[in-house]
């Protein structure tokens, strides 16, 4: 589903019907602003810095990364506390502890982030529990984007072909428009294309992350 934030019924909507949802002016200008500057403030790593985390996405640029502040964690779960969010993450049985993380991030020209299904496989120690992510987001704060600017979010679903081998179908092509929001059900296989160098200085810049169950 892809709807106004004004006009979207959170307590009607359902993640087990519709995996996918977007929504459009989610923020306000005002709140723009400040996640702005908060990201202003923000102690920035590159993925060269991340080293477990660029051997899994290779050749993916060098987009950065950083850590979202007390004040604003507090202000990102109040703004996304919406009872559909709630309802899925709870239709898990046997929870015993639930939890959220979520980052700042920065995509120039030249960034991007490989096919991946958030399962968190690929650069998890081995023998490590963690917990369970249920539910990702990504948010746009940006103050402009254009589509020739690239940095989509590319969803797909996983289709067997008839020799048994599966393969990836594109579901979604959702562009990061300033100040909408992105959810989906995790598993599930996505993308951030590449942006393109037509994007100038100009910097993708959201927040990223997902809500989790503890078994």
């Amino acid at each position: 589903m892809r709807v106004r934030f004004r006009d979207f019924n959170p307590r009607s909507f359902s993640f087990q019907r519709d995996p996918v949802l977007v929504l459009e002016e989610f923020w306000s200008p005002q709140e723009m602003a400040r996640w702005q500057e908060a990201m202003g403030r923000a102690n920035w790593r590159n993925l060269q810095d991340l080293s477990d985390v660029s051997k899994a996405f290779p050749d993916c640029g060098n987009w950065a990364k950083a850590q979202i502040a007390g004040e604003e964690v507090s202000l990102l779960m109040s703004r996304v506390a919406l009872p559909c969010i709630a309802d899925y993450v709870e239709s898990f049985p046997n929870i015993k502890g639930r939890h959220v993380g979520f980052s700042y991030y920065s995509y120039s020209a030249g960034d991007s982030l490989s096919t991946h299904d958030d399962t968190d496989e690929a650069y998890a120690p081995p023998g490590t529990l963690r917990p369970s992510r249920r539910l990702a987001l990504v948010s746009y704060f940006h103050s402009a984007w254009e589509p020739d600017w690239g940095g989509e979010l590319l969803v797909y679903d996983r289709k067997r072909e008839p020799d048994g081998k599966g393969k990836l179908q594109l579901t979604h092509c959702v562009l990061p428009e300033p100040g909408s929001v992105a959810m989906f059900t995790v598993p599930r296989p996505h993308r951030v294309a590449r942006v393109d160098q037509l994007a100038g200085e100009h910097k993708r810049l959201s927040i990223a992350g997902w809500f989790m169950t503890e078994h």
